[in-house]
């Protein structure tokens, strides 16, 4: 390696990882998956010396172990079982699962392949080690870490005016910005000004990160629950399930898990619409609240009101995240529209963790295959899909307007 070691923890992971490796660990342990790594940016290119980086860097994390004071750690958190935890005192990762080459249009290609259990953690340390790879290798790194350090408190300090003195009033907020953050170096500078700057914030109030080693590190609430890739491999990955069914799959097995702990829902996996025919009355009352991720989060967050009001729920008593591609502007503006209807957070990610002159990296590593068949997410908006067979995308897309234009 030419930099120093990027990831030092195998708890340098977003919580929805552990959230859902425990429930993989219960229910779906036999499942195996492929992930595809893209990366979005059209003017990036990967160099031969940053794959070859990457690479070593991806093997360096393959070393690790968890430390039993991280083990502690994850045995005090509520939902997360004895059982779990001892799994993950035997496990690590293993470098066999990757595979790293040059053969992609921006030059870096990564696949991963084996059970569920193990790339799904592979996810989350693979994006962040490719982002801090490409700033450190491509850019002068002191230079940018210093443009984001000034953008920082010039950010804290609009939370600090609040609205009334031309800044800005959030509410809740959590930072989410692990994997397309600038360096693990800028992550740590992010929650740690957070966690000295929140009681100064005006009307605002910073309650956690995404990211379980700095969560743990300064005694922040680790934030996450579940991503797209629970509903399209539970719902998609037994190929005898019919796949416009798979948030009802896929809620069906959280609570099995997690009864009424740990309940946020995301809604936009096979889109929000087909979302809302199975998050009838028993989910929404057990489920704490809905997550965005794609799509006008106005209308959104109307449509989510209108549903529980339909179902007798009371939405005051219910929270909706917003999590996709926010800065304080679009929160406070969201927080000001829904005002007391329902309760609003925000997750935050690449407005705080990678705010610089050059622009951040648009990169993701999906589930394109689960037991050896493919499987695709439909959002609420094009572009943010992934899927290497467009035949399998069009059978899923059929099954659901065929649901959405017969079912009662």
């Amino acid at each position: 390696m030419k930099l120093p070691r990027i990831i030092n923890s195998l708890m340098e992971s977003d919580l929805y990882k552990f959230s859902m490796g425990q429930a993989i660990y219960h229910q779906f342990s036999d499942y195996k998956t492929t992930w595809t790594f893209k990366c979005r940016n059209t003017d990036v290119f990967f160099t031969e010396e940053m794959v070859e980086e990457i690479s070593e860097q991806i093997k360096a994390y393959c070393e690790l172990k968890f430390t039993e004071e991280e083990l502690q750690y994850l045995d005090s958190i509520r939902w997360i079982k004895g059982s779990y935890v001892d799994f993950l005192r035997l496990w690590k990762p293993r470098y066999e699962d990757f595979e790293i080459t040059n053969r992609s249009e921006c030059g870096l290609s990564i696949e991963t392949r084996g059970t569920w259990l193990n790339t799904s953690m592979y996810e989350i340390p693979t994006l962040a080690i490719v982002s801090e790879v490409y700033f450190r290798m491509n850019h002068d790194y002191d230079e940018l870490f210093e443009q984001y350090k000034k953008r920082l408190d010039e950010k804290i300090k609009l939370l600090q005016l609040g609205n009334k003195n031309k800044g800005y009033d959030i509410g809740l907020f959590s930072e989410f910005g692990l994997r397309r953050r600038l360096s693990a170096e800028s992550q740590d500078y992010l929650v740690k000004k957070l966690k000295e700057s929140n009681p100064t914030f005006n009307n605002s109030n910073c309650i956690g990160t995404s990211n379980v080693y700095l969560a743990m590190k300064y005694g922040m609430t680790p934030v996450g629950t579940m991503a797209h890739e629970w509903i399209m491999c539970v719902g998609q990955g037994n190929h005898k399930h019919n796949p416009a069914y798979s948030n009802w799959y896929a809620l069906d097995a959280w609570v099995k898990e997690y009864g009424v702990l740990n309940g946020t829902a995301l809604t936009d996996a096979i889109t929000t619409d087909c979302f809302l025919k199975d998050f009838q009355l028993t989910y929404a009352t057990l489920f704490s609240g809905v997550r965005h991720d794609s799509g006008d989060p106005f209308e959104w967050g109307d449509k989510m009101i209108e549903h529980y009001e339909s179902l007798g729920v009371n939405p005051k008593g219910k929270t909706l995240l917003f999590s996709d591609s926010l800065n304080f502007k679009k929160a406070a503006a969201l927080k000001a529209y829904f005002g007391n209807r329902v309760n609003v957070a925000f997750g935050i990610g690449t407005y705080l963790s990678n705010d610089t002159d050059a622009n951040p990296l648009n990169i993701v590593m999906k589930t394109t295959m689960c037991n050896g068949q493919d499987v695709a997410k439909i959002s609420d908006v094009l572009g943010k899909g992934m899927c290497k067979n467009p035949a399998y995308t069009e059978y899923l897309q059929r099954c659901i307007d065929w649901r959405m234009q017969h079912e009662l």
